[in-house]
C-alpha cells in the first residue's frame, strides 16, 4: 500500500484510478496543474453495443494548457448531458444494477455545474460513497511538478498510453458481442456488479 498518493480528477473515471486509490492510505487531488488536452480528466470510456465508446465533456475555448484545472469552465453549446445521459441508458439499462444506481448518477445530467473541477470533484465523492471506499481525501494549495513522498498518478493513467493494469474479468453486457473489455469507466463495473464493485479493485 501506497503512504499516500497524487492523482487528477477524472469523469467517471477507469478503474485503475480506484485500484490506485484503494491502494493509498492519503489522497492527494490535483486542483493547480494547467490543464491536458485528450486525457480521462473530461472523458470517459464505457461498453456500448458498437464497442468502446467515449463520452467527452466539452469545455469552453481558452481552456488551454495555461488554464488551471480548477478554472475550467464546462461548455453548454450542445446538449451533452442528454447525450451521455442517453448513451449510459442505451448502454447499460438492461445490466443488473443500472436501476439499482441511476437516481445517484442522474441529476449529473440535469444540473449544469460551471467549473468541471467542481463537477468531477462530486462525481468522485458519489462513486466512493457506492463503492465503499473510506478514503482520506485533501487538495493541493500550488502546482508541484514532482512528489518524492507520493506515488504520482497524475500522467500515467491516460487514453493514450497502455495499462498495466490489469482488470479482473467480470461479465459486461456485450461481452457476447465484443469481448471483454478492461479497464473501462467505474461505472461500467458498478452497473454489472454492484456491490461487489469493490472485490475487483
Amino acid at each position: 500500500m501506497n503512504k499516500g498518493a497524487i492523482i487528477p480528477l477524472f469523469y467517471l473515471p477507469p478503474i485503475e484510478y480506484f485500484h490506485q486509490v484503494k491502494n493509498s492510505q492519503n489522497v492527494l487531488i490535483e486542483r493547480y496543474e494547467h490543464f491536458p488536452k485528450q486525457t480521462y480528466r473530461n472523458r470517459a470510456s464505457v461498453h456500448s453495443a458498437n464497442g468502446k465508446l467515449d463520452l467527452i465533456i466539452p469545455v469552453l475555448k481558452g481552456a488551454n494548457v495555461h488554464t488551471q484545472i480548477k478554472d475550467v469552465r464546462i461548455s453548454y453549446d450542445f446538449d451533452w448531458q442528454r447525450l451521455h445521459w442517453l448513451s449510459l441508458q442505451t448502454s447499460y439499462r438492461s445490466s443488473a444494477f443500472f436501476e439499482f444506481y441511476e437516481d445517484e448518477f442522474a441529476r449529473f445530467y440535469e444540473t449544469r455545474f460551471e467549473y468541471l473541477f467542481d463537477y468531477n470533484s462530486e462525481l468522485l465523492s458519489v462513486l466512493l460513497k457506492l463503492l465503499k471506499m473510506d478514503v482520506s481525501l485533501s487538495f493541493t494549495e500550488s502546482y508541484r511538478s514532482e512528489y518524492v513522498e507520493l506515488a504520482d498518478f497524475r500522467n500515467n493513467i491516460h487514453p493514450k498510453i497502455p495499462s498495466n493494469f490489469k482488470t479482473p474479468p467480470y461479465f459486461q453486457v456485450f461481452e457476447d458481442r465484443n469481448g471483454f473489455m478492461p479497464n473501462l469507466s467505474i461505472v461500467d463495473l458498478l452497473f454489472n456488479q454492484g456491490p461487489r464493485s469493490g472485490e475487483f479493485l
